[in-house]
């Protein structure tokens, strides 16, 4: 859609205006748009000094739906007539492409924001099945208080059957941490739509590992009998928050699940106030499983799209 495909080299750019201002939405990190970016074929332009990045939604499987982020500032604020234009220009590129102009992702926080730079021509749709999941890191790490019973009492049966050992994440894990992943999804029975969103998760597994280090990714495994039965991948969000981006476990082991949550946020979340679990990208499953641990907060997002007579 726009000109310049993302590559480990744009770090250090991207970098400024991710850090620019608290976004706070967990597809707006380093770590994630580069897991993501030749599925969802993410690409970026600089418009009027803002960071304009495209895409296409990887929710709408059979008919992907490109889109824009909301553009970033490096600055700290946005000037609304410079934010004008700039949606104005990128929807002049959707539409000689033959796209539908629409950003998507954009947090509630800064709705407002954008209403100002378009009073009258913006329509905004609540997005559900891509809240992300808030948690405090406090939360994660004590699991105290009757909301956590029976999380403790996983963790707690897990800790008094098994022997295991936490270890920091690396690349030279990649090949077992993925034939653990394709055993955990050989071994589930669901249905095409979501088995169609673990397959791409491999794939962008796949594509974090290759510059693991470089792109600023953190993440933890837990070890049993010299093998590794769990892990987690995730990556810095703004200056108060840990995002988690994937998490596996081999349900042979009760509680497993547990103590990943519970190791990786000790050692990586320690010395931040949050932790982004993402969304649930409409998963039943998946969103019962992250209401489970009480969110402290939900980053509301939305899609905002021109009216007809705009």
């Amino acid at each position: 859609m726009l000109q310049n495909t993302l590559t480990i080299e744009d770090k250090n750019l991207f970098d400024e205006y991710l850090n620019g201002f608290d976004y706070k939405t967990s597809g707006l990190s380093f770590t994630s748009l580069f897991m993501w970016k030749n599925l969802n074929h993410f690409k970026y332009e600089i418009i009027n000094d803002l960071l304009c990045i495209s895409g296409s939604s990887h929710l709408e499987i059979s008919d992907p739906e490109p889109f824009l982020f909301p553009p970033l500032t490096k600055t700290g604020s946005y000037d609304v007539h410079t934010l004008s234009n700039t949606i104005h220009t990128a929807r002049d590129i959707f539409e000689k492409n033959g796209y539908v102009f629409s950003i998507r992702l954009l947090p509630f926080h800064m709705v407002e924001i954008f209403e100002k730079a378009d009073p009258c021509c913006l329509d905004f749709i609540s997005d559900r099945p891509n809240y992300d999941y808030v948690y405090l890191s406090k939360d994660l790490i004590e699991l105290r208080g009757k909301k956590f019973h029976s999380k403790k009492n996983h963790l707690n049966f897990f800790k008094r059957n098994y022997d295991y050992k936490y270890i920091p994440l690396s690349s030279d894990m990649a090949n077992e941490c993925i034939e653990l992943n394709k055993k955990i999804i050989s071994e589930k029975q669901i249905e095409s739509t979501e088995m169609d969103l673990l397959k791409m998760e491999e794939a962008a597994l796949k594509e974090a590992f290759l510059y693991y280090k470089e792109a600023g990714f953190l993440g933890g495994a837990i070890v049993i009998k010299d093998k590794i039965e769990a892990f987690t991948l995730g990556g810095p969000l703004g200056k108060k928050t840990l995002s988690v981006h994937i998490e596996k476990a081999n349900p042979e082991f009760r509680g497993l699940y547990q103590v990943i949550n519970q190791e990786f946020c000790r050692h990586a979340a320690s010395t931040v106030k949050y932790v982004n679990r993402e969304e649930d990208m409409g998963i039943p499953g998946l969103r019962k499983a992250k209401l489970s641990y009480r969110p402290t907060k939900y980053i509301e997002k939305y899609i905002a799209m021109f009216k007809e007579d705009c």
